[in-house]
């Protein structure tokens, strides 16, 4: 039950933070704000989404988890913890914050909470929160195969956000 109970958290958080980012797109667009990368953004929508079934399937096929164990809290801690680094994230970037890239002209990059000591901390976080949460319950597939293809999606979108960030 706590397993569905956090996925279902998790989703309305996403969905949450879909609304923010359409909000802040209205806003950046009054700004003259330019996108990058539109092609990759919907294997990131993918990816994200194939990421929950994967999880609901696996935990399933493997008939629930067996009880917690220390190792299964310190990973729900650590999630817990990459919750607050995201709504720090969040909060530093303000209506810059954005499920796609946009870039206003001429702007300067945000470079205080989290980002005076990361370039990327969003996807920092995103990259341990793929990882992290399968691993709560033990779902081993979902936590690597997604890690690896999460890996590989971040390898293209960083470098098209540092390039939007040098123009």
């Amino acid at each position: 039950m706590f397993f569905y109970f956090l996925i279902l958290v998790i989703i309305i958080q996403r969905l949450y933070e879909l609304q923010i980012s359409g909000r802040n797109e209205k806003w950046l667009l009054s700004r003259g704000a330019v996108e990058y990368g539109r092609k990759h953004y919907r294997f990131i929508i993918l990816l994200h989404a194939f990421f929950f079934i994967s999880m609901i399937a696996e935990y399933n096929f493997k008939g629930g988890y067996e009880d917690f164990n220390v190792i299964n809290y310190l990973f729900l801690v650590f999630f817990i913890i990459l919750q607050i680094m995201r709504v720090w994230v969040l909060k530093t970037l303000g209506k810059y914050w954005n499920t796609k890239i946009y870039r206003i002209p001429n702007s300067k990059p945000v470079s205080n909470g989290l980002y005076k000591y990361f370039r990327h901390p969003n996807y920092m976080i995103v990259a341990c929160e793929i990882f992290t949460l399968p691993m709560i319950f033990n779902l081993y597939f979902t936590a690597v195969i997604f890690s690896v293809l999460n890996a590989a999606m971040l390898y293209v979108r960083i470098k098209e956000e540092n390039r939007a960030l040098l123009n």
